[in-house]
């Protein structure tokens, strides 16, 4: 059927408007990046040319540095006064009375005395009825050590108690707290459920404060500051002060906490905590404030190897002159039950830090190792020089060649050559 006019008139129309040129050259979309140092890669770079010239002297330049650093660091340890005292069997072995410790106890290092100017003796007393400071009353075991220092140690005297084998690193161990409670926060029993103090979140169906295992297995041993039993120009035995309530946590530690925003009737103590709480949380032995607790701040902060020593007291003004000291232990804490032992380690500090001679040794070593591979290096180039940049060093452009004997050549230059003899 043929087309009438006005069918024609609408496809001569429709034609024309799609013939019709366009208002401007169409832009084409292109990917490549634009034409910047930085997008072209034109960067500016320094590619340095190793040579024996620039290399040598390298190798002498470190070892001349590292090996006088080395050795700064290994005096400044040297400076360092210390004694350990490993007490972990002072209960089971020792008498009512001052009897000799068993010298692999001891661990000192000072600048003048030896083992024997220590003289460490230990006694025991059990069933000692004590008050805490909540005042509960408790019978507990006291362990008495008394040794001597060859020589005076200078401010600040730091005192540390030192486990071993316990696993503060454990992945269960390290997460079992709620860092919400430590800062102020009272979440009810159903509110600790998405925390990760399991198994220790609640108890008679009240949250436990503070949760966690952490918090539960706090080392809970006590140690009186020293006395000394034989102070120049006087009879009578003279205490030598430390502080073990402040100054022995990190301060970044304390914003961490914050004062408990649980009523007593609202939480219950840890499980390990029942003597220092026997009726749990009263109105006269509240919650503990973890914002001025240090000796908790610093339990909490867990240590990376399973050997570690956490500060207890100190004294940052007044010289420990040498003489023979005591010191009373309050003995709570069991550590024979994994195996493990506790000492009292009191001692200095130097500019480096306490007593540590990985440090030095790793300088010294490194400089050493330098310079003996800077003569190495030297003599093989004094030698038998090689020629820069002579490309038959490189084992991948070395043409095959026979052996001696005459018989077929069996290796190869490369890959290059293998196709070609292919083809």
């Amino acid at each position: 059927m043929s087309d009438t006019p006005r069918d024609v008139g609408r496809t001569d129309s429709r034609d024309s408007h799609d013939s019709s040129p366009p208002n401007g050259p169409e832009k084409k979309k292109s990917r490549r990046p634009a034409n910047t140092a930085f997008r072209q890669q034109r960067l500016k770079a320094w590619q340095p040319i190793l040579t024996p010239k620039t290399v040598l002297p390298l190798f002498f330049v470190i070892g001349i540095i590292f090996a006088p650093i080395g050795g700064l660091l290994l005096y400044a340890n040297s400076t360092v006064q210390e004694i350990k005292i490993d007490y972990t069997k002072c209960i089971a072995d020792a008498k009512d009375s001052f009897g000799d410790m068993p010298p692999n106890t001891i661990e000192m290092a000072f600048k003048n005395g030896s083992l024997n100017d220590v003289q460490p003796q230990w006694k025991k007393e059990t069933g000692v009825n004590i008050t805490l400071p909540t005042g509960a009353s408790v019978s507990t075991d006291i362990c008495t050590l008394r040794f001597s220092i060859p020589d005076d140690m200078k401010p600040p005297v730091l005192f540390y108690y030192h486990l071993t084998n316990f696993y503060q690193n454990h992945r269960r161990y390290v997460d079992s707290f709620d860092a919400d409670q430590l800062n102020g926060a009272a979440p009810d029993a159903s509110g600790l459920g998405s925390s990760k103090c399991t198994p220790l979140k609640t108890r008679d169906n009240k949250p436990i404060f503070p949760c966690g295992l952490i918090a539960n297995s706090m080392f809970n041993d006590t140690y009186t500051s020293p006395k000394l039993m034989n102070p120049p120009g006087s009879n009578s035995p003279r205490d030598y002060a430390m502080n073990n309530s402040t100054n022995i946590a990190w301060a970044s530690d304390k914003d961490l906490y914050a004062k408990s925003g649980y009523n007593y009737s609202d939480a219950v103590p840890p499980p390990n905590w029942h003597d220092r709480y026997p009726n749990g949380y009263t109105a006269d032995s509240p919650p503990p404030d973890l914002k001025n607790w240090e000796a908790f701040q610093v339990w909490m902060r867990t240590a990376a190897l399973p050997d570690f020593s956490k500060l207890y007291q100190r004294n940052d003004d007044d010289t420990m002159e040498k003489g023979t000291y005591e010191i009373a232990i309050h003995d709570y804490f069991k550590v024979t039950e994994f195996g493990g032992t506790k000492s009292v380690l009191i001692t200095t500090r130097s500019v480096m830090g306490g007593r540590n001679s990985f440090l030095g040794i790793a300088y010294i070593v490194v400089g050493g190792v330098c310079i003996i591979l800077g003569a190495v290096f030297t003599a093989t180039h004094l030698i038998k020089p090689r020629k820069l940049g002579d490309h038959t060093y490189l084992s991948w452009n070395n043409a095959p060649t026979a052996k001696s004997t005459g018989g077929p050549a069996t290796a190869v230059a490369s890959g290059r050559d293998v196709r070609h003899g292919e083809a």
